[in-house]
């Protein structure tokens, strides 16, 4: 009794060929027998002479392996089609109790959002957006952001994923004529391999805030402050990641004449999708106005296309020139006495920054929280 099988699946290129070799017989016969089918498996038994070799049993092993799919729990749950979509808003845990297999499904699809970072004080910058990334089938089964990365899918396997979705960073506040106290960058997000890193804190208005004038850098940059000497944004990509999880934030407006007076408009945060816009200083186009977050992105993993990580808007110099706006959940800009916004909770994106004159406190905005959502075929 002889059993075969094909171990390497590979019988259909490199066929196992049972041979009579010229006296035994097989089934009756001389001729040779070719096996070629990937995974196949037989067994032959010797009887007699006049028979020889018989073949007792045959099976084609590549298709009885039925397809298994990913099982999992944690987060919010919702399904579209053959998929199933788990949101989460807060930290968690995804956790795996079927890996699945190639025939149905083994890996997931991902998008991470870091927290936004916080904007600055009088002039200052806006909160750049947090990092943003995210992986789409290929081919993709739907519309993702163009930062997606086609066949960046994760392999899973049957145990729990922590999931960290990061906070917003906090604005400036501005408690007295020249102090107040700082302004913080956004918090990571983490999803198995896969980290966004905290939007950049805006840049603040002069050396006796705490953070000084400097801009930080982040998932996105945030906006440099006006009226500054140091009015350089924070840079995006840090640390860099590919695709990019952001840009850098605008510069804030140099004052022309140290001498001139007035002060001059900050700079929007970087988005995910665009580098923020620099303020503008008086003789402009437009005087002093406060630069525009960047742009974020727009995604359907969650079933509906959804914008994130916008950066938050600059702040405007005077109460009538126009404050940085901010689309895809940044926080606007503001200028006393409008307020400034912070940034859309579960969007990543940036805080918006005032120009916070008296009376004091005045706050300026924060980042918004990240999210994370994780996505898997579920059924065929």
């Amino acid at each position: 009794q002889i059993g075969l099988v094909d171990y390497a699946g590979t019988w259909d290129s490199n066929n196992c060929t049972v041979s009579a070799n010229g006296s035994e017989k097989i089934q009756g016969a001389t001729d040779d027998v070719v096996f070629s089918r990937d995974r196949e498996a037989l067994e032959i038994i010797y009887v007699d002479s006049t028979q020889g070799w018989v073949v007792t049993s045959v099976a084609d092993q590549g298709g009885t392996v039925p397809a298994a799919y990913v099982t999992a729990t944690g987060g919010t749950i919702t399904t579209s089609g053959d998929y199933k979509i788990h949101t989460f808003n807060s930290s968690g845990t995804f956790t795996v109790s079927c890996a699945g297999n190639a025939s149905g499904s083994n890996t997931v699809d991902y998008m991470v959002i870091a927290g936004g970072g916080g904007a600055g004080y009088r002039l200052g910058g806006g909160g750049g957006a947090g990092g943003f990334r995210e992986s789409v089938p290929s081919p993709a089964a739907w519309t993702g952001s163009p930062l997606a990365n086609p066949g960046g899918a994760l392999p899973v396997s049957a145990t729990g994923y922590p999931v960290t979705v990061g906070g917003g960073g906090t604005g400036s506040e501005r408690t007295a004529a020249e102090a107040g106290t700082a302004n913080t960058s956004g918090s990571a997000s983490v999803f198995s391999t896969i980290s966004s890193a905290g939007g950049g804190s805006g840049g603040n208005y002069n050396t006796c805030h705490p953070n000084g004038k400097v801009a930080a850098s982040g998932g996105s940059g945030g906006g440099g402050t006006g009226y500054s000497n140091t009015s350089n944004p924070g840079s995006g990509n840090t640390p860099p990641v590919s695709p990019p999880q952001g840009n850098a934030g605008g510069a804030g407006a140099p004052n022309p004449s140290p001498t001139s007076g007035g002060g001059n408009a900050g700079g929007g945060g970087g988005g995910a999708g665009a580098i923020g816009q620099a303020g503008s200083y008086p003789g402009q186009p437009s005087p002093e106005n406060g630069g525009n977050g960047g742009n974020g992105v727009t995604t359907s993993i969650t079933a509906s296309p959804v914008s994130y990580a916008g950066g938050g808007g600059g702040s405007g110099s005077q109460a009538n020139t126009t404050n940085g706006s901010a689309p895809f959940g940044g926080g606007t800009g503001g200028c006393t006495p409008e307020p400034s916004a912070n940034g859309t909770a579960n969007k990543g994106g940036g805080g918006g920054a005032r120009n916070d004159n008296s009376p004091f406190p005045k706050q300026n905005g924060a980042g918004g929280s990240g999210v994370v959502v994780i996505r898997y075929k579920y059924q065929n």
